[in-house]
């Protein structure tokens, strides 16, 4: 069975507004803003081996879980501006991102365990496809506190507790696939062209962590070269929107859940002119939440929900480069 979801996502101008007014940074790069009080970033964010994922299982006997299992690659480049503010105790930042590849370059999987010609155990239906990539975006704000001082922190070494939000609004088309029935080898396989799939994925993620910023400019002839880091722990909100657009009718399945998520970051940057600094990080996401499953179609009048076997997770691993100008 091919699962195909939509979803209409809600208007993100307002907080792109407020993510600009507010401040956006790179982590590593944002370190290197004590020449000034404000800084200014060109982002960019490199995606490899990431996903964002969703299945659920049979609400009836035999309650096999998962029933079908979907797989949202975002391989893929996104970009965008950041701004961060340091005063004397708190700093503030923020970050607003869009997606510049049109296309993942890994593959959609949809893989289901109907029960229906072999064990409910046994995975029968399997997809593949092509994954593009719709109008995309990612948010951050949060403020930060110095503490070195009252912790008596030598003057090379920074660490701030850190609370904030983290923002993802992710749509994908499912086109051009190819399914195949694993139970049942030297099957045929049937080809679907087009879009098959329609998918929006929302995360909140109410942050709170650690920053640390340590000068290895005293340990070697470079002035200015720091490395950071961060790590925090968020609560997690998601709410997905699949529409199904090979099925007759509309046919719709959406989930709501609840979770959390752990975040790392780290970086160097380095001053390549006066009040100009370039910024290398490497970060991981990975988000898992639970929840309910409601699944709607036209043509038979349903609207069921249920919460066995419902899982949305997602696996987030990015090189990021920041070129920053500090004022």
């Amino acid at each position: 069975m091919i699962w195909i979801h939509h979803r209409l996502s809600c208007s993100v101008a307002a907080f792109a507004w407020l993510s600009f007014g507010l401040p956006a940074v790179s982590l590593a790069a944002d370190s290197m803003a004590d020449a000034g009080n404000w800084s200014v970033d060109l982002v960019s964010k490199r995606y490899t081996g990431s996903h964002t994922s969703y299945e659920f299982g049979n609400p009836e006997p035999p309650m096999q879980a998962p029933l079908s299992r979907l797989e949202f690659p975002m391989n893929a480049w996104f970009g965008g501006l950041a701004v961060a503010g340091r005063f004397d105790r708190f700093a503030v930042s923020g970050e607003i991102l869009r997606n510049i590849s049109s296309s993942s370059s890994d593959v959609f999987k949809d893989s289901d365990w109907t029960g229906e010609k072999s064990p409910p155990s046994v995975k029968d239906v399997y997809s593949e496809a092509g994954m593009r990539i719709e109008p995309s975006y990612m948010a951050r704000l949060d403020v930060d506190m110095r503490v070195s001082d009252w912790a008596g922190l030598p003057a090379w070494l920074d660490i701030r507790p850190v609370i904030g939000v983290r923002w993802q609004d992710l749509n994908f088309v499912a086109h051009d696939g190819v399914q195949s029935y694993p139970a049942q080898p030297g099957s045929a396989v049937d080809a679907y062209p087009g879009d098959a799939i329609r998918f929006n994925q929302t995360y909140w993620q109410y942050f709170l962590g650690a920053r640390m910023a340590y000068d290895l400019g005293r340990h070697v002839d470079l002035p200015g070269l720091k490395l950071s880091s961060q790590i925090d722990w968020a609560y997690v909100t998601g709410d997905n929107t699949d529409h199904h657009l090979l099925r007759p009718g509309r046919r719709m399945t959406y989930e709501d859940t609840r979770g959390s998520a752990w975040h790392a970051i780290v970086g160097l940057a380095a001053p390549l002119a006066k009040d100009v600094n370039l910024g290398l990080s490497f970060e991981y996401l990975r988000i898992e939440s639970t929840g309910t499953h409601r699944w709607t179609d036209s043509l038979a009048n349903a609207d069921l929900s249920w919460d066995n076997g419902v899982k949305v997770w997602s696996e987030q691993k990015s090189v990021n480069l920041n070129l920053q100008y500090v004022f």
